[in-house]
C-alpha cells in the first residue's frame, strides 16, 4: 500500500449516495470545512439532498444555532455530482453510503478504487456488514474501514470506526483525527457482526417489536418506556422508523445468519416491510408521520 493520507492532509471527500445518510454525512462533513462531493447514479436525488440540506441549515440559521455566513460557506463546500469520475479525481476521503447490501458495496467501491487516488481512504457507512470482507474484495484491505455514522448525521455525536482484519493503523489513526474534526466522538471497533452499536440497538427494537406484536403496550408506550426509563433520547420503534424497517430487517437477516436465532427478525417486521411501510421514509410504519412530526396508530395483533 503506498503512504496513507495524513488527516491534517484531507481537504476533499466524496460521500457515495444521496439518501437520508448520505445527505447528512455530506452536511457534516461540508460543515467541516472538506470539499464535499455528492454522489449518486440518480441525480434527482442528489438535488432533493442538497435541497434538504439547504432547508434544514436555513431553519438552523432562524434559530440561532448557526451563523449564515458558517451556513453560506457549508453551502458553498457541496459539489452535486452524478459523474463517479470526476467526485473520484483527488479525493482524499471517500465514504460510502449505499444501501446495506454487500455486492452493491464491493461493487461501486472497486469502482472508485480505480478511479481515486492510492493514498485515500476508502469508508464505508455500513451498519453490519464486514469491512474485512469488504476491503478483501476490493483488494485495497488496507486503507478499507468502517465509518458508521448514526442517524440524523448532523445531531448524533457518535461516530463508530471498525477497524478490519487487514485495515493499516495509520488508516484508523487519521480516521479517528477526521471524526474529531467532523465533531464526533469516536470509539474503535474491530470487525465483528454488527459491530457494537447495531448489535446492541437490533436486539433492543427486536424485542420491542415483539413485545408490540404479543400485545404487551403500544408502540408509544413501549418507546416511552425506554425514554423516561432509561433515559434514551428515542424509543426503539421510533428509532426502527427513522433508520428505515427495511434497513433494519437486512441487519437482522445478516446477523440471524452470522451469529444465531437471538437476532431472527420478528413477524411484524417482515410483514410491514411487505406492505411498504418501511417507516418516515415512506410516511408510515409503527408510527404515521407527518410534517409536525410522528403520530401513534393502532397495530393490529
Amino acid at each position: 500500500m503506498s503512504e496513507v493520507i495524513q488527516a491534517s492532509d484531507v481537504r476533499r471527500v466524496v460521500v457515495l449516495g444521496a439518501g437520508t445518510m448520505g445527505q447528512g454525512i455530506a452536511q457534516v462533513t461540508a460543515q467541516a470545512g472538506y470539499v464535499t462531493h455528492l454522489y449518486d447514479v440518480d441525480a434527482a436525488r442528489i438535488g432533493r439532498a442538497i435541497e434538504s440540506i439547504k432547508q434544514a441549515t436555513d431553519r438552523l440559521v432562524q434559530k440561532g444555532k448557526m451563523l449564515n455566513e458558517a451556513r453560506s460557506e457549508l453551502i458553498g463546500a457541496l459539489v452535486p455530482t452524478s459523474d463517479l469520475a470526476q467526485a473520484c479525481r483527488d479525493v482524499d476521503l471517500v465514504i460510502e453510503s449505499a444501501p446495506e447490501q454487500m455486492d452493491l458495496k464491493v461493487g461501486l467501491l472497486r469502482e472508485v478504487k480505480a478511479l481515486a487516488p492510492e493514498r485515500a481512504i476508502l469508508g464505508t457507512n455500513t451498519s453490519s456488514l464486514s469491512i474485512t470482507e469488504i476491503g478483501t474484495r476490493t483488494a485495497a484491505a488496507a486503507r478499507t474501514i468502517g465509518l458508521h455514522f448514526f442517524n440524523p448525521p448532523p445531531v448524533m455525536e457518535l461516530l463508530e470506526v471498525v477497524r478490519g482484519l487487514g485495515t493499516d493503523e495509520a488508516v484508523v489513526a487519521a480516521s479517528l483525527a477526521i471524526a474529531k474534526r467532523i465533531g464526533k466522538t469516536p470509539i474503535v471497533v474491530n470487525d465483528m457482526p454488527g459491530f457494537a452499536t447495531s448489535r446492541l440497538g437490533v436486539v433492543i427494537g427486536a424485542e420491542a417489536m415483539r413485545m408490540l406484536e404479543s400485545g404487551v403496550a403500544s408502540a408509544e408506550d413501549i418507546d416511552r418506556a425506554m425514554e423516561l426509563g432509561y433515559r434514551h433520547p428515542m424509543g426503539p420503534l421510533k428509532l426502527t422508523d427513522l433508520v428505515g424497517l427495511d434497513v433494519r430487517l437486512m441487519i437482522l437477516e445478516h446477523l440471524h445468519r452470522e451469529i444465531g436465532e437471538q437476532f431472527r427478525p420478528p413477524a411484524i417486521l417482515r410483514q410491514m416491510v411487505r406492505a411498504g411501510r418501511l417507516g418516515k421514509k415512506s410516511g408510515e410504519g409503527f408510527y404515521r408521520w407527518t410534517e409536525s412530526g410522528p403520530v401513534p396508530i393502532a397495530h393490529k395483533r
